[in-house]
């Protein structure tokens, strides 16, 4: 393996300590959630997070990989770029705060949440800083301070599960009790409920953006307008990108409870979208390595453009990524049974979805790591494109399928989305940005991944199915590859 592939390699192992292990402690909260919440409380929260997710990059808008671009910019002042992009997110970041401020409780009548406009104070802060945290974290991945991009994740995730623990575990369990003590009695109102989980969010949201207040602190006090006026025709179809994007990802989620509450009730659509949620978030475990490598591969996409040979490069990449998805994919459909364990039994109802989820998202990985080609050629108006034409996808099939099969609707209209956008950015990558893929090999690996997963299910259906038959498909797999690759590694 050549020394940029081994830096992309290591950058991605450094930033998945912070990525994957981070996410699977948050992640951890989920079967804590399961427990001490119903699923219709847990709808509550898959809800609300559903917005924060699109929220968070309308109030980035594309600012993460602008900095990128101009930054590398040959003479590029770079203390000047940070600094005009860290003011122009502030600026839009505390607007955002102060009208959601001032129009909380029509807000919160829209989401039918009435009785909760403080929810909305909560999310608007908590969106707001984590927009603004979202430029200094850049920052670091662009100097290559991975250590130091952990450490302030890390902090994060901490604070946020150790406040979980504190208000739902230690209060709630002394106040059911009946016995009471100067910390329960100070903190803890058990009319807050699931306030909880986003109150501990606002805390370590507040964390995270103080740990970064130095890095924020080299910027300069200036805005340079002709920086920031080369930056519009970029960023822009960046924020059609960023926003169509995430309603692939989160419009099943909020659109939910209305397309069915009038037929099953409130409590009856919110408990469905909680058990979507809960199982949602064992299909993440690929989104957690595709998210890892995405924080290495973006600069480093950027870093070696202009090197000689960067294309075949980043065709092995695509095949080596490819591979790593199939095994993630593998690894949780043949040990299901294991991770199911991950949230409460009244939540296994809905555990049809992960397969179809999982192969959405390697769809989506894939289309992640096509999508280089539109940044590096500035060509991020065929991006944007691509993104509203997947979102309009999104929409229609989501009005088509969740009235017919509820949450199962969710799941196929997601993996007909990100197929189809894979498809759509290949071909227009091929003609604006070639780059050399290995159609063939990445198509083989996938197709030995659902020929295996087809086999588990058969033996599964026909004699159930033990870890000792799990273990050996798997290695099935990895076998395949080895072979596969077997002369490439020699030559290496």
């Amino acid at each position: 393996m050549s020394n940029p592939l081994k830096k992309l390699a290591g950058q991605t192992a450094i930033y998945g300590v912070s990525s994957i292990v981070g996410r699977f402690l948050n992640y951890l909260l989920t079967p804590f959630w399961t427990r001490v919440f119903f699923p219709e409380q847990f709808g509550v929260i898959t809800e609300l997070y559903a917005y924060v997710a699109f929220l968070v990059v309308f109030l980035t808008y594309g600012m993460e990989t602008t900095f990128f671009k101009f930054v590398n910019r040959k003479n590029a002042d770079k203390t000047s770029v940070f600094s005009t992009v860290l003011f122009s997110i502030v600026t839009t970041s505390v607007t955002f705060i102060a009208v959601c401020f001032a129009f909380n409780q029509s807000l919160a009548d829209w989401l039918m949440y009435p009785e909760h406009t403080e929810y909305i104070l909560w999310f608007a802060i908590i969106v707001g800083l984590d927009a603004i945290s979202a430029i200094p974290l850049a920052k670091l991945r662009q100097e290559n301070k991975a250590i130091k991009f952990v450490a302030v994740n890390f902090t994060n995730v901490l604070v946020n599960i150790g406040l979980n623990l504190f208000f739902l575990l230690y209060c709630k369990d002394v106040y059911d009790s009946g016995s009471n003590n100067f910390l329960v009695d100070t903190f803890y109102n058990p009319l807050i409920g699931v306030g909880y989980v986003f109150i501990s969010n606002l805390i370590a949201s507040s964390v995270k953006f103080i740990v970064l207040t130095p890095e924020m602190a080299t910027a300069r006090l200036m805005f340079d307008k002709l920086v920031y006026k080369s930056m519009i025709p970029y960023t822009i179809p960046l924020l059609f990108v960023g926003l169509a994007g995430n309603i692939n990802e989160t419009l099943d989620r909020i659109i939910f409870k209305h397309l069915l509450i009038d037929d099953f009730g409130r409590k009856a659509t919110l408990s469905q979208l909680g058990i979507y949620g809960a199982n949602y978030k064992l299909s993440i475990i690929i989104t957690m390595f595709i998210q890892a490598y995405k924080y290495a591969a973006e600069p480093f996409f950027f870093n070696q453009e202009k090197e000689k040979g960067s294309k075949k490069m980043f065709a092995d990449i695509m095949t080596y990524f490819v591979i790593v998805l199939c095994a993630l994919f593998l690894v949780v459909v043949f040990y299901l049974d294991l991770f199911k364990y991950f949230m409460h039994e009244s939540y296994w109802l809905g555990l049809e979805v992960v397969p179809i989820l999982l192969l959405a998202n390697i769809c989506f990985g894939i289309f992640t790591n096509l999508s280089i080609w539109y940044k590096l050629s500035s060509k991020t108006g065929f991006g944007a494109l691509i993104s509203i034409f997947g979102a309009i996808i999104t929409i229609v099939m989501n009005l088509i399928l969740i009235p017919l099969y509820g949450y199962m609707g969710c799941a196929w209209a997601t993996l007909i989305c990100y197929f189809s956008m894979m498809v759509v950015s290949y071909k227009l990558g091929q003609k604006h940005y070639p780059i050399p893929y290995n159609l063939k090999k990445s198509a083989l690996y996938i197709g030995l991944a659902l020929g295996l997963y087809f086999v588990y299910t058969q033996v599964e259906i026909a004699y159930g199915i033990n870890f000792v038959v799990s273990t050996l498909l798997l290695l099935v797999y990895l076998m395949g590859v080895y072979i596969i690759e077997q002369k490439k590694i020699f030559q290496q």
